[in-house]
C-alpha cells in the first residue's frame, strides 16, 4: 500500500516516542569505546545499546552542568551511524552549530572529560577544532556547515585526495540563507559531498522555516490527494492489471511536485528519503549505499528532539537547554532574586508599545532569548521572527522604519556580527530610526567565544550616525528604552548583559535622556573611573576598596553613551584628575576606551586615559566570574591594578 509523504513523517515521528532501554543484564559498551574506530566495529544490536548509555550519559551531566539538552540527545543515533560508516578523523564529518554533536564528543574519545563540559578549563559546549581532531570544522552559529563541507571538498579535489565529506545541518538552520547559498553552489559544482538534512522540525523555539511548511502541507492538500486519487482511477479503468506499475510511477511523479525531493533535486541534490533518524540499522544500511555516491547528495533523516527523555520529547522548547535538573521530575531549579534584563526589556517594551501602536518588534529565531516572548504574546500582530537570518531581520526593520513604523530589532550581540553590512548600508546611511538592542552584551560564560558579546561597542561605533547606549542597571535601561523609541535621529543601538538585574524599584515611569550625556555617581580626588554599561557597578565596587586602600574618594562617573560622548564631563574629569580610567566589557580596540582618547585628540586635550577592557584574544568558556577575573575586570582585580599604576 502506498502511503503519502505526511503519512510517512507522521509514522516517523511516532516510531521515535520510544526510547531505548538498557537491559538490566547488559555489559556497558560505552567504557570501552574510545573513538571513531571502536564504534565502527559495533553491530547494529550493540549500536541500540550504545546509543541507549550515551543519552543517559548526556542527560546525567547535562542535568547538573547545564547546557543544550533536546537537540543532542535528538542527534545520537545518527552520530552512532556516521561514526560507524565513516571513516573519521579522515573523512570529513561537519556539524551545524554544537549543539547536535554532544554525542559526537562523547564518542570521539572524549567521554572521560565530558563532565567537564561547558566549565571553565574544560571541553567546550561546541565543535572545536583544537579540542579535538575529530571535529573537522568549529560550529558556533547556525547554517554554516554545508559552506565549510563544500570547501573541504573542494579542498579535497584539488589535492587529489579521496576522502568522504558530509554536512548534517538541522532544519533550524535552513532558515538562515547562507544554508541556500551553499547548497547553490555545491549543486552548481556537482561536488561529490553528502549533506545529511537532519529535520526535527525546531530550531532553538518553533520553526519559522517557510520551505518545512511547504513540505509538510503540500502532501496533505485536497488538491494533491484528489489529483493522486483521479489519476489512479482513470489508469485502472484503462487497465487494472496492465498500467498499475504506471499509476505508482505517476504518483511518485506528482508527489515531486510537493515533496522535498523535488527541492533538493532542483538544487543540484539527489534526494534519499526521508528516513527515520532513530532506526540505526536503516541509517548505516542507507549511508553505506549512498557514501561514495559521485555528486551532491542529500539524506534527508527525520529525529526528535529531546528522544530518549520523555520530559524533553512532550515540551522541546523548555528543554532546549537544561541546568539544575532533577532528573527523575524533569523539574529545573527556579532562580530567586530579581528578574534577568531580558524580561525587564519584554516587559518595559510592552508597557511602551500599548502606548504608541507603531512600535513593532522584529528578532531572529530568538523570541524568548530576547524577551520578546512577551511582546508576542500580547501583540502577535506586531511580532516578527525572520529565523535565523539576521541580516533579513535588520533590513526588514530598515524597510518598516522608512514607512513610518518605529521597529525594535533584539538581536543577540555575537549574532548581530552577521548583519554588519545591513546595518551600515540599509540603516545607517538612509539614516533610519530602528532601535537595535542588542542582548548578552559582554562575557556571557560556558557558551564561550562564539556567543560572548565582546565585540559590539567596536561595530557599532565605527558607523557613522550610530547612537549607542548601555545601562548600568534596570531602572536606567527602562528609560533608555524609551529614549530608543522615541530617538527619530537615526539608527540607535542599547547594549545590555546575560543575567539578574541588581533588584532596583522599576515602578516609575520611564524617562527619555539626553543623548550624549553621562552622569556623575561620586566626586573623589586624584583618580576618576569612567564606566559603561554593566561595569559601572564593577567600578562602584572597585570605588569602594580604593578608597579603603588610598584613604580617599575617587570619582566614578556612569557614561551611558558610547556615542556619541559626553565630552564635557569626560573632558573636565580628564583635566581636574590625575588618572582617569575606563572600563568596558568590549575588546580594547575600537572599543569604549579607544572612543574616549580619539575624543580627547580630537579636543586637544593631551592627557591619556588608561582603559581596561577585553584584550586582543578569544575569551574562552567559563563562569562570567571566573572570566572577568582572568581578564583583570573583576572589581578586586581592577583595584589592584590602578593600585599598582598609581603608586608608580
Amino acid at each position: 500500500m502506498s502511503h503519502t509523504h505526511a503519512e510517512r513523517l507522521a509514522s516517523l515521528r511516532i516510531q521515535a516516542q520510544d526510547a531505548p532501554v538498557i537491559a538490566q543484564d547488559a555489559v556497558p559498551i560505552l567504557p570501552l569505546v574510545h573513538g571513531p574506530e571502536d564504534v565502527r566495529s559495533l553491530t547494529i544490536p550493540q549500536l541500540e545499546q550504545l546509543a541507549a548509555e550515551v543519552r543517559q550519559r548526556i542527560i546525567e551531566v547535562i542535568a547538573c552542568n547545564g547546557g543544550h539538552f533536546g537537540a543532542p540527545l535528538g542527534a545520537v543515533d545518527l552520530t552512532l551511524a556516521l561514526l560507524h560508516q565513516f571513516d573519521v578523523p579522515r573523512d570529513r564529518v561537519v556539524w551545524d552549530v554544537g549543539h547536535q554533536a554532544y554525542a559526537w564528543k562523547i564518542l570521539t574519545g572524549r567521554n572521560e572529560a565530558f563532565e567537564t563540559i561547558r566549565q571553565y578549563g574544560g571541553l567546550s559546549g561546541f565543535l572545536k577544532r583544537k579540542e579535538s581532531e575529530c571535529d573537522a570544522f568549529g560550529a558556533g552559529h547556525a547554517s554554516t556547515s554545508v559552506a565549510a563541507a563544500l570547501g573541504m571538498a573542494i579542498a579535497r579535489d584539488c589535492t587529489a585526495n579521496d576522502y568522504r565529506v558530509a554536512a548534517v545541518i538541522g532544519d533550524g538552520a535552513m532558515t538562515g540563507g547562507m544554508a541556500y547559498e551553499a547548497l547553490n553552489n555545491a549543486g552548481l559544482r556537482k561536488t561529490r559531498m553528502i549533506v545529511v538534512f537532519n529535520d526535527n522540525e525546531m530550531s532553538i523555539g518553533r520553526n519559522v522555516w517557510v520551505v518545512h511548511e511547504m513540505f509538510r502541507k503540500a502532501v496533505t492538500s485536497p488538491f494533491y490527494n484528489r489529483m493522486r486519487r483521479d489519476v489512479v482511477d482513470v489508469i485502472k479503468k484503462v487497465s487494472p492489471e496492465g498500467f498499475i506499475n504506471y499509476a505508482h510511477r505517476v504518483e511518485e511523479a506528482l508527489k515531486g511536485f510537493f515533496v522535498p525531493g523535488l527541492f533538493f533535486e532542483e538544487m543540484g541534490f539527489r534526494y534519499i528519503g526521508p528516513i527515520d533518524g532513530h532506526n540505526i540499522a536503516t541509517m548505516v544500511e542507507t549511508l553505506e549505499a549512498i557514501k561514495d555516491f559521485n555528486g551532491p547528495i542529500c539524506l534527508h533523516v527525520i529525529t526528535q528532539k529531546g528522544k530518549g527523555y520523555k520530559y524533553a520529547e512532550k515540551d522541546p522548547i523548555t528543554y532546549h537547554a537544561a541546568a539544575n535538573m532533577k532528573i527523575e521530575t524533569g523539574e529545573m531549579a527556579k532562580k530567586d532574586g530579581p528578574p534577568a534584563y531580558t524580561k525587564v526589556f519584554g516587559n518595559t517594551l510592552v508597557e511602551t508599545a500599548r502606548k504608541n501602536e507603531r512600535i513593532v518588534a522584529i528578532t531572529a529565531a530568538m523570541d524568548s532569548g530576547t524577551g520578546l516572548d512577551i511582546f508576542r504574546k500580547e501583540f502577535p500582530s506586531r511580532f516578527f521572527d525572520a529565523g535565523i537570518a539576521e541580516e533579513c531581520a535588520v533590513t526588514m526593520a530598515a524597510g518598516m522604519a522608512a514607512d513610518g513604523l518605529r521597529p525594535v530589532c533584539a538581536i543577540y550581540s555575537t549574532f548581530l556580527q552577521r548583519a554588519i553590512d545591513q546595518v551600515i548600508h540599509d540603516v545607517a546611511i538612509q539614516d533610519l530610526p530602528v532601535f537595535l538592542v542588542l542582548d548578552r552584551a559582554g562575557i556571557v560564560g560556558a557558551d564561550g567565544p562564539t556567543h560572548h558579546g565582546v565585540f559590539d561597542l567596536s561595530y557599532l561605533r565605527m558607523v557613522p550616525g550610530m547612537t549607542i547606549m548601555a545601562p548600568r542597571n534596570e531602572v536606567e535601561m527602562r528609560d533608555m528604552i524609551l529614549t530608543g523609541i522615541e530617538h527619530t535621529g537615526g539608527p540607535i543601538a542599547m547594549r545590555y548583559p546575560r543575567g539578574a538585574c541588581l533588584g532596583l524599584d522599576t515602578s516609575r515611569e520611564p524617562r527619555i535622556l539626553a543623548i550624549g550625556k553621562g552622569e556623575t555617581l561620586r566626586t573623589g580626588k586624584r583618580i576618576a573611573l569612567i564606566g559603561i554599561g554593566s561595569m559601572v557597578g564593577v567600578l562602584e565596587e572597585s570605588a569602594h576598596l580604593l578608597e579603603k586602600k588610598l584613604g580617599h574618594p575617587v570619582t566614578l562617573i556612569d557614561a551611558r553613551f558610547a556615542k556619541p560622548l559626553d565630552r564635557e564631563l569626560i573632558g573636565d574629569a580628564v583635566k581636574s584628575h590625575e588618572f582617569v580610567f575606563t572600563a568596558e566589557d568590549n575588546v580594547l580596540a575600537g572599543g569604549f576606551g579607544s572612543g574616549v582618547n580619539e575624543m580627547l585628540g580630537e579636543e586637544g586635550i593631551a592627557s591619556r586615559v588608561i582603559p581596561f577592557g577585553i584584550p586582543d584574544r578569544f575569551v574562552d568558556h567559563g563562569s562570567p566570574e571566573e572570566l572577568y577575573d582572568e581578564l583583570g575586570l573583576s572589581a578586586e582585580r581592577i583595584a589592584e591594578r590602578i593600585i599598582a599604576i598609581t603608586a608608580k
